[in-house]
């Protein structure tokens, strides 16, 4: 884990463009310059991810995501692990490149929108899709992400029965000192899932530091509204590579 951070730290120099996402449920609606790869890389107290996206094609990501969580809180015990793997396309981004529409489906789940006696048997079970939305405000100091979707799951209950959910996030990022791209924000999130796979409404807080467009750190911390399983406290990187092929972004 040192020599991964020390490695990304070392790299954060050639990311392309500023970050918006980042140890959140929530996802905004941008999807990155053909040729770039977008490595994220985050440690917490109950979940740990490391996911990769690559765009492929013109206004397409994929992504392939593994996540590490420690229910018992005890360093020495392994809980268990998801993975996903999704696609998303952006429909839309507006002139001013501070929001627009997207639409993202996949297999595999976020801890963030598992309950408790489902984490240790997810993987793959479960498909979903979700739309994320971006919404600027103030000439950029408030951006609103918005992202309701569904996920269906197989071997629900005894019964193995399929079981559908509706699931939701929403995230608000205020940055009061400039407008886009913002030098810090304050970042808030609100998220969870209704049905068969209900998860508790949870919300996370935290910082953003963005000196510079190839540089972002965060630092958040979850709790459920009503329990005691919330993610705690989590930092994270995220790392934008220079273009492996296409026109890639321009300095």
């Amino acid at each position: 884990m040192r020599i991964t951070l020390i490695v990304l730290l070392a790299l954060l120099g050639v990311m392309p463009r500023p970050a918006r996402a980042q140890q959140f449920n929530s996802d905004n609606y941008l999807s990155k310059p053909t040729g770039v790869a977008t490595v994220i890389l985050t440690h917490g107290q109950r979940n740990s991810m490391f996911m990769n996206t690559f765009s492929l094609l013109p206004n397409w990501e994929f992504t392939a995501a593994a996540y590490l969580y420690d229910e018992d809180s005890d360093p020495n015990t392994d809980d268990g692990y998801s993975t996903s793997l999704y696609a998303k396309y952006m429909f839309y981004e507006n002139k001013a490149k501070t929001g627009g529409f997207a639409m993202k489906t996949g297999t595999g789940l976020d801890p963030g929108y598992l309950d408790v006696n489902n984490r240790l048997n997810d993987a793959f079970r479960t498909w979903w899709t979700n739309a994320p939305i971006t919404l600027p405000f103030d000439d950029g100091k408030l951006s609103v992400d918005v992202m309701p979707g569904l996920s269906v799951s197989k071997d629900i209950g005894p019964n193995k029965n399929l079981g559908w959910s509706f699931t939701y996030a929403t995230r608000a990022a205020w940055s009061p000192v400039s407008a886009f791209p913002p030098t810090w924000s304050l970042v808030g999130e609100i998220t969870g899932a209704e049905g068969a796979g209900t998860a508790p409404a949870e919300y996370r807080v935290g910082p953003r530091w963005e000196p510079s467009a190839h540089v972002v750190v965060a630092v958040t911390y979850d709790a459920e509204f009503k329990g005691s399983h919330g993610a705690g406290w989590e930092a994270g990187l995220m790392l934008f590579t220079p273009p492996f092929f296409g026109a890639g972004v321009k300095p």
